[in-house]
């Protein structure tokens, strides 16, 4: 594959000399236990008085913002134990730069790069602003009782209507004209390693009102604080962190963000534009990488692209077992034979797949299914599509008629938008939700047919790149040997000739 545009956001490892490393077990041992001690009984103390706030209430009453002795009597402590939680842990000092906007100039702080957890220490230099959360949370000791105190935003992820419910009131506090407080939101939706911003998500955006960017530095000579998609665990970033002498960080406030009325009107854009506003002031790039359903990836001409290929790790793994490009031939062949059952049908189970891959023992098979599914069963034809486009055992051309074939299972010589997302989903090995734009242009001629989705895939310039880069095999696969000849080409087991370089494209699609 083609060297990623942009570093990594989604990996971030704490490299430790071995005198830090000697150092860390010392400081560590005396530090850490004590500091997390501390912490708890902190929370211990905050955990009633969070409580406390909206003890009584009816359902109507918690619906609006909370006044009176409930308010005065119960913020400040709340707010300064909180900071004393994090003074606990090692972070003595914060730095303010420039000035928080008051809520009638700004009634939404956008905050950046979200790096862990202990990002929520800036809650304590803007008064606690209240937050959007996943209601799984509210079920969690003290946290819950927390987001109850700061009367949050709850949303289920996995409820269509809480996610609508949540925008509602969203919309609503954002646009109060300072009837309810300030909202504090983290735009990027999930930590990252800080050495790029990524695509953020247009809920702080969606009412049009100012923002004012926030930008959080850990200005220390060992980054531990961070917490990412792979690498460093929380708690071995909570380890590290406590383990220092202190820790410290910078809350830089940027001038308040007024959208233009074409921002008003596309959400989108009023986030892409103050995305590239505070990646500018931080010295880092704008990226248009996200998180979706856990999996690191990003969008190209609405494509998501996985940031770590399945069917790379897949291969990977496999020739980690011994299989090697013969076997690995056979594989496939088990796989277009299984996927073109009638009877048995393309999803498969651990045991099926293990004996589709020839192994002995099915761990491989589970890790193979969670790299292209969220349980224990896997669509073949995803697995087969995905992995035989970077193998370079066949054209192009001669893939996507097998893809297009196995997605047209009416066979009616073309495909609906949902077949084209299953087609793309299993070339990409990745669920495609977001194909309008390329179901439009295939289908412009009109019915979806596979010389049209041919012809788009190939000519398209930003189709063309991601299947030429994304879809190219690179040294990763090149323990596979290539293929025995046949006439002298190249080929695979079901005899289909593929280009003399081994490789799945060349600079023209066949």
């Amino acid at each position: 594959m083609a060297v990623p545009e942009y570093p990594h956001p989604f990996i971030h490892e704490v490299t430790l000399t071995r005198g830090q490393r000697i150092r860390g077990l010392i400081l560590g041992s005396i530090l850490y236990p004590l500091r997390i001690t501390l912490a708890t009984l902190v929370f211990l103390i905050i955990w009633p008085l969070a409580r406390l706030r909206l003890a009584g209430l009816s359902a109507e009453e918690r619906s609006r913002p909370v006044t009176g002795w409930r308010h005065w009597l119960l913020h400040r402590p709340v707010c300064l134990l909180s900071r004393a939680s994090f003074f606990s842990l090692g972070f003595l000092w914060v730095r303010v730069k420039g000035r928080r906007a008051d809520l009638k100039e700004a009634p939404v702080l956008v905050v950046a790069p979200h790096s862990s957890f202990l990002d929520m220490l800036v809650f304590c230099q803007t008064e606690l602003s209240t937050v959007v959360s996943r209601s799984e949370n509210a079920s969690l000791p003290v946290i819950g009782a927390l987001l109850e105190f700061n009367q949050a935003v709850l949303v289920s992820r996995k409820d269509p209507e809480s996610r609508k419910k949540a925008v509602a009131q969203v919309m609503e506090r954002l646009t109060s004209d300072g009837y309810w407080p300030q909202m504090l939101m983290f735009p990027e939706g999930t930590t990252t390693n800080g050495r790029s911003l990524i695509k953020f998500k247009p809920g702080a955006f969606l009412a049009g009102v100012p923002v004012q960017p926030v930008l959080l530095h850990y200005p220390n000579k060992l980054d531990t604080v961070r917490w990412t998609y792979k690498g460093t665990t929380w708690m071995a970033a909570m380890w590290h962190t406590a383990s220092q002498l202190y820790s410290n960080m910078t809350v830089e406030f940027l001038p308040v963000y007024k959208p233009s009325q074409q921002e008003k009107d596309d959400p989108n854009l009023y986030a892409d534009n103050v995305q590239k506003l505070m990646a500018k002031a931080l010295g880092i790039p704008a990226t248009d990488y996200v998180m979706e359903g856990r999996v690191p990836v990003r969008n190209v001409g609405g494509l998501s692209l996985p940031v770590d290929s399945p069917a790379r790790e897949m291969l990977s793994g496999l020739h980690k077992k011994g299989l090697g490009a013969h076997e690995l031939a056979v594989v496939l062949d088990r796989m277009i034979d299984r996927c073109q059952s009638e009877a048995e049908g393309s999803r498969a189970s651990v045991e099926e797949l293990t004996s589709i891959l020839g192994l002995k023992e099915k761990q491989a098979a589970v890790h193979v299914c969670r790299l292209y599914s969220k349980d224990e069963t896997v669509d073949l034809r995803q697995v087969y599509v995905s992995v035989s486009a970077i193998t370079g055992f066949t054209t192009f051309k001669s893939l996507l008629h097998t893809a297009f074939n196995l997605f047209d299972r009416q066979g009616r010589g073309s495909l609906s938008a949902e077949e084209l997302s299953g087609l793309m989903g299993a070339l990409l090995g990745f669920p495609q939700h977001n194909t309008a734009a390329l179901y439009a242009e295939a289908s412009s001629q009109g019915p979806l047919t596979e010389e049209n989705l041919l012809g788009v895939l190939t000519t398209h310039p930003t189709y063309e790149k991601v299947l030429s880069e994304y879809l190219r095999p690179d040294e990763a696969g090149s323990w596979l040997p290539v293929p025995p000849l046949a006439n002298g080409k190249p080929v695979n087991n079901n005899k289909v000739p593929h280009n003399g370089n081994g490789s799945l494209h060349d600079k023209k699609f066949e």
